[in-house]
């Protein structure tokens, strides 16, 4: 595999470059499943079932062996390169969608992928120490440094460890040395050689330790944490708008005189002809796409309003810690929770000014 993967290349100006495997799948097989799909309703609805399971699939097995991937990053960017493509070659040519809106899909499509590319950037890795690994090593007690599954000790000004290990994380932040006053949340990582600040964590995909990491996402392969957040929550609300708005104007295209919800389920003459069947297909795919991404958005608003991240409500879950509210949707930790207003007021505030140490880093 590795073999393969590294003779893919593509020629270029400056010698040939060379192309991860993993961004071809993707490029090639969503036209394929999408265009059989439309050949006849039993196959659209076998394909579409299917596919959100494959997806998954790769994504727990990827997950588990904890590899960092470039399909999903593929899957998304092609799913809307190639659903706005089949638009105007489908859907704009039949004379129901006026220049106005076509123009105002266009620019929810550009603004969330340039809120995309915000989110891309420096999630906020934390600096790695200039020393190499070892002269770190060779400057921390040995005896105040107990070993964790996931390379997280704690070191206390007594050198006895702070947390206890759990699963690979560390439960409750480990006291650090005298040089940090009493009452500082910190914890140590081996894995970086540094000290993390409060709410800080390591991703084992990235292999970095990120300012308040949310979860490591896939969609964008990167971390979001506290330089991202928002470009994130961005990104994802753009998406929703934007899709929501290009299912509805193909629908009343598809299906004249039917609100979308009722022609979503029953369009009678979706299969009267080709291009209204690669329409309809395209429309419930993107349905099915902007469901699991509204779910995402849901999750990441009902967090952000209680002040809690994603790795936090995962901790909490498992050292038993923290409140299910609203069904299980959210974990409410009470550690950092000051109220709707207070919360987003946080949130909205994030990555405006240089790190530094606040109210939060305080038990």
């Amino acid at each position: 595999a590795d073999t393969v993967a590294d003779r893919v290349r593509v020629p270029w100006f400056a010698g040939a470059v060379k192309i991860k495997v993993s961004l071809v799948p993707p490029l090639v097989l969503l036209p394929v499943f999408l265009h059989v799909a439309a050949l006849h309703f039993l196959l659209g609805l076998v394909i579409l079932t299917s596919l959100p399971v494959v997806v998954l699939w790769y994504y727990y097995l990827t997950h588990r062996r904890k590899e960092r991937t470039l399909f999903f990053l593929s899957l998304g960017l092609f799913s809307l390169g190639y659903m706005y493509y089949v638009f105007l070659q489908e859907v704009v040519p039949r004379g129901h969608v006026g220049h106005s809106q076509v123009v105002a899909l266009t620019g929810g499509l550009v603004l969330m992928l340039a809120a995309l590319s915000r989110a891309k950037k420096d999630p906020g890795y934390l600096p790695i120490p200039a020393g190499d690994e070892k002269s770190s090593q060779r400057g921390l007690p040995n005896k105040g440094v107990r070993g964790s599954s996931n390379g997280l000790h704690g070191v206390t000004p007594s050198g006895a460890a702070g947390g206890r290990a759990v699963n690979g994380e560390t439960k409750g932040y480990s006291r650090v040395s005298a040089e940090e006053p009493e009452g500082v949340k910190k914890d140590w990582c081996t894995k970086c050689q540094l000290v993390r600040p409060a709410r800080a964590g390591h991703c084992r995909l990235c292999g970095r330790c990120v300012r308040r990491l949310d979860h490591h996402c896939v969609w964008i392969n990167s971390c979001v944490g506290e330089q991202n957040h928002q470009a994130f929550i961005l990104a994802l609300s753009f998406f929703m708008l934007t899709s929501v708005y290009g299912i509805t104007l193909t629908l009343h295209t598809v299906c004249r005189g039917r609100t979308p919800f009722v022609a979503l389920f029953y369009c009678p003459g979706a299969y009267s002809d080709y291009s209204s069947a690669l329409s309809f297909t395209c429309v419930w795919y993107c349905a099915i796409v902007t469901a699991g991404m509204g779910y995402i958005l849901v999750i990441q608003l009902l967090n952000i309003s209680y002040n809690v991240t994603e790795r936090e409500a995962r901790l909490a879950l498992r050292d038993n810690t923290g409140r299910r509210l609203l069904g299980g949707l959210v974990i409410d930790t009470g550690q950092y929770n000051r109220g709707f207003l207070c919360n987003w007021g946080h949130f909205l505030s994030l990555g405006s000014s240089p790190p530094q140490r606040s109210a939060e880093d305080i038990v």
